[in-house]
């Protein structure tokens, strides 16, 4: 009887030695040795860092120290920590990166090629080009060919990535009915219509993804058309604004314009409305996966980045600039001074893709984010057409 009570006994004390020990494990502490002679044993405080990468298999080097290849946890003791991951044929990732005792950071690496390939979308010659609200549509007019061949076209960029390579998209409307390809256009709010006003004064509403073939004339209805997208628009703000945390609607109807909801809908990207310090939304800081201060001061006109999961939010840029988020949910893609840049939500790792000839501010994220679409010609005798910067 005794045996078995004894046997009982150490097996409970080795449950919950492994218990303490899987606990202590999990919260950053680790067994060591000091002084050198191996007979000093004490437990340290540690923090995690989860590298990754994609492309995966790059090198992570801590204080440019080469330390283990991305998709790996590392074990450090808590302080600042210069970490880079490379990879051949890829522009290096680097950030500063802050370790804290029992907690876990990130270090998540879009690495983009140094030398991107550049595919022509369209060959027709095109202009006017301009994107949806979902990033998804492309419309834009040609000018350069026959009546038949002239006119409005919308390009989905949603569909297979190579599909649409050396084609022209959908024709909406040729010039043989009117002088569309001289037409402004504008997408409805709900991105299923397009507005062209042409010189003439008459303005057409179309479909935005197939043939019209009797485009429809609205000259004479125009402002009810207008007042029927200014409540689209409505009520897509009002549907963004009811996907946000309920203590985090108030400060953004105060100070958010122009939200923009990231792929997975977990940040949002906006212009400051007023300048004004923000609250905190939860009732205690919690710890962040994120390195980067927080900035609750705001600016008006500045474009800033709301990270919702870590009530955090990121100064991005003065507000000149129109930033598209890329579908990793993590980086914006943007022009500025002729150059096509992206960025990591937080503003960090700034990179210039492509600094080539092409129309400024036109840059266009494919959704599957395997590239940008700009405008540009490669000479100055050809007309302008879409070309794609590949970033896979």
């Amino acid at each position: 009887m005794n045996r078995i009570l004894i046997s009982a006994t150490l097996v409970l004390a080795l449950i919950i030695a492994a218990t303490v020990a899987a606990i202590l494990y999990a919260n950053g502490y680790r067994l060591s040795f000091g002084g050198g002679t191996g007979t000093i044993k004490f437990i340290e405080g540690t923090g995690l860092l989860v590298a990754t990468s994609r492309p995966d298999g790059a090198k992570v080097l801590i204080n440019n120290h080469l330390t283990t290849a991305t998709n790996n946890t590392i074990n450090l003791a808590p302080g600042d920590y210069n970490v880079k991951i490379e990879k051949d044929g890829y522009v290096t990732w680097q950030k500063k990166i802050i370790i804290k005792k029992s907690f876990v950071s990130e270090a998540n690496a879009l690495l983009l090629p140094t030398t991107p390939k550049l595919e022509a979308v369209t060959t027709i010659g095109i202009s006017n080009i301009l994107m949806d609200a979902s990033q998804t549509l492309l419309a834009f007019t040609v000018a350069s060919n026959s009546a038949t061949k002239n006119g409005i076209y919308s390009l989905d960029m949603s569909a297979r990535s190579l599909i649409f390579l050396g084609e022209s998209g959908t024709q909406l409307v040729n010039d043989i009915t009117d002088n569309f390809s001289a037409g402004k256009l504008t997408f409805s709010p709900n991105s299923k219509q397009l507005l062209a006003a042409l010189p003439s004064g008459t303005s057409y509403l179309l479909d935005a993804r197939s043939s019209n073939q009797t485009p429809q004339d609205i000259t004479n209805s125009l402002l009810v058309a207008r007042q029927d997208w200014a409540q689209q628009q409505t009520e897509r703000d009002k549907k963004i604004m009811n996907s946000l945390p309920s203590k985090l609607a108030p400060i953004a109807s105060l100070y958010f314009a122009n939200m923009a909801p990231s792929p997975n809908a977990d940040k949002i990207l906006y212009n400051a409305s007023s300048s004004a310090e923000l609250l905190r939304v939860t009732e205690a800081s919690t710890p962040s996966v994120n390195s980067t201060a927080d900035q609750r001061s705001i600016k008006k006109g500045y474009t800033y980045v709301y990270d919702i999961k870590e009530d955090k939010n990121y100064e991005i840029g003065d507000g000149s600039n129109k930033y598209f988020w890329h579908a990793d949910d993590r980086h914006l893609v943007y022009a500025q001074t002729g150059h096509v840049n992206v960025v990591e939500f937080d503003g960090g790792n700034l990179t210039t893709v492509y600094d080539g000839p092409f129309v400024d501010s036109l840059v266009f994220p494919w959704p599957d984010g395997s590239g940008i679409a700009i405008l540009s010609r490669l000479s100055q005798s050809v007309p302008y057409n879409l070309y794609r910067i590949g970033l896979q």
